[in-house]
């Protein structure tokens, strides 16, 4: 039963980390490191397709194997994420709480990913 569960809950995981490369406000990364968590406990041999996968895999083996981001990803991420953040402060947030918070949430992510290694481009 809890093997089962868990593939359910990874392959939910992996669909939405798949939206989340074409959709900029559904992070992609934090899904599919979920996904691979199920898969490596439930099932290995998806595990494996989800590490091996030309267009998944390299974004759970960046992140394990510490060699940091490129400048051009970082750049590109942030930009993204502080496009989508002031859309949503001007068009969706109506209360001022609410726009403090994804403020903070920027700021917070924008840190997080400046302090993440940097790597050459073409490494």
């Amino acid at each position: 039963m809890k093997k089962s569960v868990y593939i359910i809950l990874a392959s939910v995981c992996v669909v939405c980390g798949t939206i989340g490369i074409f959709l900029p406000v559904l992070p992609t990364t934090p899904f599919l490191l979920l996904a691979g968590y199920f898969y490596m406990n439930s099932s290995p041999g998806r595990f494996y397709w989800l590490v091996r996968n030309p267009y998944l895999g390299p974004y759970i083996r960046d992140y394990y194997s510490k060699r940091g981001m490129p400048l051009r990803q970082k750049a590109k991420t942030i930009t993204m994420l502080w496009f989508t953040l002031i859309l949503s402060i001007i068009f969706i947030a109506s209360s001022l709480w609410l726009k403090l918070i994804l403020m903070s949430v920027g700021v917070g992510v924008t840190i997080h990913i400046a302090m993440k290694k940097t790597r050459p481009d073409n490494y």
